[in-house]
Order: C-alpha cells, then structure tokens, then sequence
C-alpha cells in the first residue's frame, strides 16, 4: 500500500480520492446549500394549498345626513349620538341601510378532503365565505371550529384530493432560522388568486402581544409567538409560517407597525398550537383549557432579594379566586411557583402554557417556596371559565380625607361601601391611594393613584388604621400586595 503512495501514481491516487469524495458531499447534502433553490422548493410544495378567504358581513348605518363643523370640515362635536337622538325625538326611529362589510385574509389547506386552517379573526361574524384556490377555482366556506382564544379556525369547503400542507414541530424552531411565509396580502387588489412568497429570518420566540378580546369578550392569547422579519402585511393573516423543510411552523396572525404596513414586526401562532386543537375544531367540539383560579406576576430583582432567592426563576402568586383549583388546593397569596409538573416556571407565559394545555381534572404536582421552605402541592386542575374584563379604580378615587398619614409619598382611604359599589370591589379589606408625589418612592415603585393595597410585609390590612398602625416605624424595604400583584417599596433615600 505504501508503494502505490509513492511518485506519481500517488499523486494520481490522491486526486482521484478527493474528487471522489467532493462527489459524495454534494450528492449527501445538495439542498442545504443551496439557496438558490431552496426558497423555490418550499413555494411548490406550499404554495399550491394556500388559499384566499373573502368574508361578507353585512353592517347596518343609520341614513342621516351628517353636518360636519370647522375650517374643510372638522368633526361633529356633539358625535352621532346627539343626531340619532334628536332624529327619534322628532321623527321617530332613524331609517337603518345595510351595507356589506368585506374581510380578506388567508388560510392554508392541511386536509386534501378540503380542511382550511386560519385565524378565527379571519372569519368571525361572517355571514358569508368564499375560498379562492391557486388555480382560481373559488368555493363556499363552512365554518367547522373556532377558538377566539388561540385565534385559530378551520373551514371546510366541498372539493376532493386537494394539495395540502404538513404542520411541523414549533418546538424545534430556533432564532436566527430561515423561514418562508406565504399569503395573500392584497390578492383581489391585483386581481390574482396564487399566493405570494417573502423570506426571512425567526426574530424571536416566545413572544407575547398585548391582549386582545375577540367575540363575547372572549381574551386572545397571544402569549407565546414566533416573531419573524418575513415581510407580513394586511391579508397575510392565517397563511404559513414554514421551515426550509416545506413544514408549517406557525400561522401568521399580526404585524407590529406605526404605519399599517410592513416594517419588518410579524408574529405568528405556533404550529404546536394548532397541532392540539385541530381534531377538535375539525369536529365542532368547544375548546376547553385548564385553568387554577391564580393570578401570577414575574418576579423582579428587588422581589427575588427580598424573598431570598439566587435567581429571578420562578413567578409569584399576586391573587387567588375564591374556591377556585389553586385556593382549594391550598395555594396562599405570596407563594413562588418554581416548577409545575417537573417543569420550571421561569415567566408567567409557562404557567399559561402548561396549565391550559390541561384538561379539567387533570391532577398536576406544582412546586412551592413558601418563607423560603419548597413544598410541592397536587392541584385538580379545573376549566378556564369565559374571560371577563376586571374593573379597576381610576383617577376619580379622590375623596378629601384631612389629616392623612403620609407614608413614603402616598396617602390612603378606607373602602367604604360607597366606592365598593362605585368601582365593583368585591372584597372591602384593605385601603385606596388616594394620593401619591410623583417623586416618591412609592411612585418610584409603580404606585398610582386609585391602586388598592392588601397587605404589607405578608401582614394582611382590613383598612386604614391597621395601615396606619403597620407603616409607624416600618425600616427597611417594605414588600405591598396590591390588586395588581406584589412590589417593593425602598426607604426614602435609599438606593436601588
């Protein structure tokens, strides 16, 4: 064998393994390099089950004839209220005229038997739905499933071996990785029914949009999103998310924007949600998410130091309903959730996510620090009930109270039965800002007028003389409860 490496035949040899072995590198992995190609192949295999959703809502307006005041006609400034009303007190009821109200968004085949996945804000309240594929060919859409929560739906239309797309895993995506989305962003506005192709990176995981409230007060939650810089734009919404691989990874749902157009802000719904809902929403079924009765707040620098703790993991419970899962499980106010099941809690999105993944009855193992002491505490878990807006107390709460004790720039009232009833506050115990220096460290803290504080140092406050009797000659850091959740209070001058 060392002969044959030796001299010229040697040379020969060893070129010969090199351009072997280059051939077998390119034939292994072709594709993965191949950018010239890539985002081509995830068009042909997607694309053909990306479909056009036109929704008809008809609107009902009141025909009145409306007067505009101001320098090229500015802004009735007694508002539509005051002509509808003067027009009934006159004439009677105002004459109604229908109009038709159109949406546009997008969806994406996952069934060749016709099943459509979009967003459900894509579809709601509409009267009317029609589905245009690729080749043009259009459709009328049945409405099988809707969740507002997780803002997913599935349509159906009446056609046969239709192309269709694969849902992926969600949970292997990784910032940085290219991704392809693919819609129909203003498709009737240039009058052609194929979906449009725009390519960029994951941004972000994990990430979370403001609530939104979609039909019946229903909360979306929008909790857990992959944020990516594919241009998404208005109609994109219910179209593909997909990996190089040709698999759906999320359903695009929103965009970020100052302008109403693209500025490089997406979000998308993972295809993991979608993946546990689907054969329930294909069938019609309510989708129903677990729920403990526990209002849960992140743990700040200045909370993780005052309860001792290495390391902000984990997530404090701020609020408990009554007889809900969590209070008859024995949960207490005050306690620092740090693992559910043998899963870590690091933000309140994982309480979110492993509870309503849930089902009613389910029994889970949540771990516990109470004073510092972990303990683990089994909680029958219980079903989510329909969302309602809670009432806060605003900036009206300023009742003159003289001769205050002014503590560490704030002042207080009782709750009496009168601003109970005003502000819809259930529990009385406890005591209102009624004023707050903006310079203050109460202020500094997040402190606003109006807020309602519970508890003081974990010492429960039934109303203002407790209050007052608590914070005479109270040193050091002070931890509050509030209706808002638990924060620290430093001492006048002291540092953070």
């Amino acid at each position: 064998m060392l002969g044959i490496l030796k001299g010229k035949k040697g040379f020969l040899f060893f070129a010969a393994l090199l351009m072997w072995a280059g051939r077998a590198f390119a034939q292994a992995a072709p594709n993965e390099f191949d950018f010239r190609t890539v985002f081509v192949k995830v068009a042909d295999m997607v694309g053909p089950a990306v479909v056009s959703i036109s929704s008809e809502r008809v609107q009902k307006a009141p025909v009145v004839k409306r007067f505009y005041f101001g320098p090229g006609g500015g802004k009735d400034p007694f508002g539509d209220d005051f002509f509808d009303d003067f027009f009934k007190d006159f004439f009677g009821n105002v004459p109604q005229r229908e109009y038709k109200q159109m949406g546009l968004g997008s969806g994406v085949i996952i069934d060749a038997e016709g099943y459509i996945l979009t967003n459900e804000h894509v579809i709601s309240g509409a009267e009317k739905i029609t589905v245009t594929l690729p080749d043009g060919r259009s459709f009328k859409g049945t409405v099988k499933g809707t969740d507002p929560r997780s803002d997913l739906a599935i349509i159906k239309i009446d056609a046969k071996n239709l192309p269709f797309a694969q849902l992926g895993n969600s949970d292997l995506s990784q910032t940085g990785e290219w991704v392809v989305a693919i819609g129909n962003p203003f498709g009737f506005a240039v009058n052609n029914p194929k979906p449009t192709v725009t390519v960029g990176v994951i941004s972000a995981i994990h990430r979370q949009l403001p609530g939104m409230f979609g039909p019946k007060g229903a909360e979306r939650n929008y909790l857990d999103l992959i944020q990516t810089d594919a241009a998404i734009n208005p109609g994109n919404s219910g179209g593909p998310l997909c990996d190089l691989n040709g698999k759906i990874i999320g359903i695009n749902v929103a965009i970020v924007s100052t302008t109403g157009g693209y500025q490089g802000v997406g979000f998308a719904i993972p295809s993991n949600v979608a993946n546990n809902i689907i054969g329930d929403l294909i069938k019609g079924k309510k989708i129903v998410y677990g729920w403990f009765g526990v209002s849960v707040q992140e743990l700040s620098e200045d909370l993780a130091k005052y309860f001792g703790l290495p390391e902000k993991d984990g997530v404090i419970v701020s609020g408990l309903v009554k007889d809900g899962p969590g209070q008859k499980a024995g949960i207490k106010e005050g306690d620092i959730i740090v693992s559910i099941d043998n899963e870590k809690i690091k933000a309140v999105r994982d309480v979110l996510r492993i509870v309503g993944a849930k089902r009613p009855q389910d029994k889970v193992d949540v771990t516990i620090l109470r004073n510092k002491k972990g303990m683990i505490i089994p909680v029958a878990v219980g079903e989510r009930p329909s969302g309602a807006s809670e009432e806060k107390i605003g900036e009206e709460a300023k009742p003159e109270v003289k001769e205050d004790v002014v503590w560490r720039g704030m002042k207080v009232i009782d709750i009496t039965p009168e601003l109970a009833q005003r502000y819809n506050i259930e529990d009385t115990a406890g005591v209102i800002i009624s004023g707050i220096d903006p310079s203050s460290p109460a202020a500094d803290a997040g402190l606003n007028q109006g807020d309602i504080i519970r508890e003081l140092n974990k010492m429960p406050i039934k109303n203002k003389a407790e209050y007052n009797k608590l914070v005479s000659g109270l040193k050091g850091d002070a931890l509050v409860r509030t209706d808002k959740g638990y924060i620290i209070i430093k001492e006048a001058g002291k540092g953070g």
